[in-house]
């Protein structure tokens, strides 16, 4: 072949190949997605639950997807809203997503007014991933056992105890915020700059409760340095039998940490359900079931993008009065 004729032949050959660039980011991704590496963007530090989970689904995201790589980002700060902040301008082209958290992705907006984005309407919600069980506990100095003997205690003494929390707007905070309001009575909250410190705090005495997540406190429950008053879901959970659910004594409470992942707003739905397809068979693999329930207490949720969606909108409008009524803010 001569000199020209290869020339042509390339030349033909150009339109064709540059053509996809040329198509809408949402197009390309529906049928070939992933066809690249995939940044998931994770809204705390490393080690942390959130972490922990973002890390087991990544390790098996090569195997379901034919070897594509799943790119965990940790971008910590701000209660998460840096992390979201980031997310929300990104393209809707699936090659961003973010495994969402309460504050950065529900209420954020809320807990700080001047938030670059409203989580209500920056995100497309795709798959809720799990539920974390979370535990009222006390320090071992506190005499009453139950959720009615603390109750009882704290009437008889407005203000005269105090919660540890992970932070303002953190779910810790926010569970035992609803706690008291449900039952009617007064703590005095102390917040902390993670769950670990909060849970330090606790068993120091420097707080007398806590409602950290299962996987946060059962250690120190475990070895007798604070214990379990109630669990904050209505099942329960195995890792403590004896813990009764708070609802047993404030009918309808229930609390839980939850953790899914969603992409930046405006999402063409075919590449949606092509995502939720690939985490949902991520999330059932029962080798995944086990590492999040070891090493979280947690449960796998699963289900349509609708669905979390939905559980979204029901958590803001949920903890909404909670905030502006206690005057909660992260600014």
């Amino acid at each position: 072949m001569n000199r020209s004729v290869s020339r042509r032949v390339l030349l033909a050959g150009l339109p064709a190949l540059a053509a996809p660039a040329l198509l809408p980011a949402g197009a390309i991704a529906q049928g070939t997605w992933p066809d690249r590496p995939i940044r998931l963007i994770v809204p705390f530090g490393a080690g942390g639950a959130i972490d922990t989970l973002s890390r087991t689904v990544a390790a098996k995201f090569a195997e379901v997807t034919g070897g594509q790589t799943l790119v965990v980002e940790n971008r910590a700060g701000a209660g998460g809203t840096i992390a979201g902040l980031t997310v929300s301008r990104e393209r809707p082209d699936g090659l961003t997503l973010m495994m969402a958290d309460v504050g950065a992705n529900a209420i954020g907006k809320e807990l700080n007014p001047s938030l670059a984005y409203d989580p209500a309407t920056a995100f497309t919600p795709i798959i809720h991933l799990v539920n974390l069980p979370a535990v009222l506990m006390a320090h071992p100095s506190v005499t009453a056992t139950t959720v009615q003997q603390v109750i009882e205690q704290a009437k008889a003494r407005p203000d005269g105890f105090t919660y540890s929390s992970a932070g303002n707007g953190n779910g810790s905070h926010l569970f035992m915020a609803l706690f008291l309001k449900e039952a009617g009575i007064r703590m005095v909250h102390v917040p902390y700059r993670s769950g670990a410190e909060m849970v330090t705090a606790l068993i120091r005495g420097d707080a007398q409760f806590g409602f950290p997540t299962v996987s946060s406190g059962i250690g120190q429950i475990r070895q007798g340095n604070a214990k379990a008053i109630a669990v904050g879901n209505a099942a329960g959970t195995p890792l403590l039998p004896n813990a009764p659910a708070v609802s047993t004594v404030l009918p309808g409470f229930e609390v839980a940490v939850w953790h899914g992942i969603v992409g930046p707003a405006g999402m063409d739905p075919a590449l949606v359900r092509r995502i939720n397809e690939v985490f949902g068979r991520i999330a059932a693999m029962p080798d995944v079931k086990q590492r999040i329930f070891d090493t979280q207490a947690g449960t796998v949720v699963g289900g349509p993008p609708e669905a979390f969606g939905a559980h979204i909108a029901r958590e803001i409008a949920r903890w909404t009065p909670i905030i502006r009524e206690g005057g909660i803010r992260t600014e």
